[in-house]
């Protein structure tokens, strides 16, 4: 029998985790219920009592329903009761918990069901938890909703522990009564490959701005080599030598200087999909100095936006996914110092384009146009996706439970949009307007779109360096970090944009 113990042991062997952080828990999908159990969860859909839930409560003479009435218990979505010590049923424990209405259960709103159940548990000193499914169904199947149920499981139960001198409880295990063992087995393995994608941005994302400089997320990129992922590295001299003047420029306020790190999953012989992040592993502001206080110590996360893309390689490489994507990561460390980007500085980019900086806060920008130029030149892809923590004005317009989407092309947004939809990592379109503000009295661009929509002049900005290809920009600002638990994301890194990339490139696939 496959579990998520099973299915990663050949990637554990092979060190391709950063071992950063905890990742979790075990699963066994079963197709009878366990004994011996101490804690069983079942579930119940709106007024309707599954299968399940319907059979124990005969075994207890109603007292679970009853409980459940005095708890005023309607099945709606989330709501729990725990029962101990229940009659006539061999565990300790029992939790029901509601979900809803079964046709509106897409697989996001199953992973946060998922989720709410490591929250329950978390603190609660229980190793083995069988959880009966019968009677349930998300708007897909049993086994659907049994493996993105232990998905949403998984992705709460991380722990960033690094730091703590306390690391997190022992793994629980859970072991899941499903109607169809192996099917659920196989949609979980693709699942756990895309968690393990969401794991490695999470943790490149929360490591301290010192510990994960562009060197050394260019060597958690190389860690993909063991998965046949193919990955290169361009030190400062050969960007220079590329002619890639605007990465080169914003790293080197750095002792390291820049790097240019590319992943490639060439799981089949189409044209690849570009995915380009943004890779500013500390974001001072350069000379446009950021404000001290809460907001630059969270400047570490902005290089989410690379992590994101190469967390999405390593899910296609790890289910040996049919597809062919390449992820083209610009990294720099934007500090100040005497040799750094200087506001006034006209730059010159790969694509031909000068640029004169305005704001070298606006870097961002700056190392996307030379990664997108690169990305076009030596992949010549199909279609071309960047991802950035690239505006505060984004997080103004939308708040941080949107992303927001740039793009000409509709149905790139249709696609991209659903993918959001269904994994609970939702996108509103912005529109691309206002390139009049950046026009310069000395150079063909300027960096900044003083007096418009910052989102937008900066989406713009990033435009004029798609050429012909098909292209969408996703601004993830205020999403790469969360200051506490919720839902399926835990306190630090989030890995957003993961399971979203993950869900697109899966439906281009084969």
């Amino acid at each position: 029998m496959l579990t998520k113990k099973t299915l990663l042991s050949s990637a554990l062997s092979l060190g391709l985790l950063t071992h950063f952080s905890a990742h979790a828990e075990t699963f066994d999908f079963v197709e009878k219920q366990a004994n011996n159990i101490d804690t069983l969860v079942v579930f119940q859909a709106g007024e309707n009592a599954s299968s399940a839930l319907n059979k124990l409560d005969k075994q207890s003479k109603q007292q679970i329903s009853n409980a459940l009435a005095l708890q005023e218990f309607t099945g709606e979505k989330k709501q729990i009761v725990e029962i101990l010590m229940p009659n006539g049923i061999d565990a300790k424990r029992l939790v029901v918990m509601g979900v809803g209405e079964q046709a509106e259960l897409t697989p996001g709103e199953v992973n946060k069901l998922g989720a709410e159940i490591t929250a329950h548990f978390n603190g609660i000193e229980v190793k083995d938890i069988q959880v009966l499914t019968d009677g349930i169904s998300d708007a897909t199947s049993n086994a659907s909703f049994a493996a993105e149920l232990a998905h949403g499981i998984n992705l709460r139960a991380y722990k960033f522990d690094k730091y703590f001198s306390e690391k997190k409880p022992a793994e629980k295990n859970y072991i899941i009564a499903v109607d169809a063992a192996k099917d659920t087995d196989k949609l979980y393995t693709q699942l756990a490959a895309i968690e393990q994608g969401v794991f490695l941005a999470r943790d490149l994302t929360s490591e301290t701005p010192t510990e994960m400089t562009p060197v050394d997320f260019a060597k958690a990129a190389k860690e993909l080599k063991k998965l046949g992922v193919k990955v290169t590295v361009l030190e400062p001299k050969k960007i220079a030598k590329l002619g890639m003047g605007a990465l080169h420029a914003v790293g080197r306020g750095s002792e390291e200087g820049a790097r240019l790190v590319v992943a490639h999953w060439e799981g089949n012989d189409d044209a690849p999909i570009a995915l380009v992040g943004k890779g500013i592993t500390f974001d001072s502001g350069g000379y446009n100095i950021k404000a001290s206080g809460d907001s630059i110590s969270r400047m570490k996360s902005d290089m989410a936006g690379a992590a994101a893309v190469l967390g999405a390689v390593k899910a296609m490489a790890l289910q040996k996914a049919d597809v062919n994507v390449v992820a083209v990561m610009p990294m720099a460390a934007n500090m100040v110092s005497e040799t750094a980007l200087a506001p006034g500085d006209v730059l010159m980019t790969a694509e031909g384009l000068s640029v004169e900086v305005l704001n070298t806060d606006a870097e961002g920008r700056l190392i996307l146009a030379d990664g997108m130029w690169y990305a076009r030149e030596y992949y010549k892809p199909q279609v071309m996706v960047d991802v950035a923590t690239l505006t505060g004005s984004k997080v103004r317009a939308l708040g941080k439970r949107y992303t927001a989407v740039f793009s000409e092309d509709d149905a790139l947004v249709d696609e991209l949009t659903f993918s959001g939809q269904t994994v609970d990592e939702k996108l509103w379109r912005l529109p691309l307007a206002y390139d009049d503000l950046l026009k310069s009295p000395i150079a063909d661009l300027k960096n900044a779109g003083f007096g418009g929509p910052g989102a937008t002049t900066a989406a713009v900005f990033l435009q004029q360096f798609t050429g012909d290809t098909k292209w969408a920009h996703l601004d993830i600002a205020g999403s790469a970090l969360a200051a506490k638990d919720k839902g399926v994301t835990p306190a630090g890194g989030t890995g957003h944009g993961v399971r979203l990339l993950s869900n697109w490139l899966m439906t281009q696939s084969k």
